[in-house]
């Protein structure tokens, strides 16, 4: 059964330039090498909640929870952290469409 990571946080404030390049450059291409798929991200222009949700597609719970325990998610989940705050992440059954 497919899975969603599901990861949500608010940008640091002064740190957006540096932010978006480290997505673009590192946490994606690092999500694809721990065997996850990038699917979907949101911005939050207007309202509450969180600034960003992105989500990442895992072939299965046990593959999920095997790269969530790695020291390699670690190491990057450490450096996302250098750039956002209020980061939280949810796993859930994957479904098409908008999941929250």
């Amino acid at each position: 059964m497919a899975v969603k990571l599901i990861m949500t946080w608010d940008i640091l404030p002064g740190r957006e330039q540096a932010y978006f390049e480290f997505v673009v450059q590192d946490f994606i291409p690092a999500l694809q090498r721990l065997g996850l798929q990038p699917s979907e991200a949101w911005f939050t222009v207007y309202g509450e909640g969180p600034q960003i949700t992105t989500v990442a597609l895992a072939p299965s719970l046990n593959m999920l929870r095997s790269v969530l325990h790695s020291t390699a998610w670690r190491d990057l989940e450490s450096r996302l952290l250098g750039y956002v705050t209020n980061y939280r992440y949810k796993i859930v059954r994957a479904r098409p469409g908008f999941q929250f």
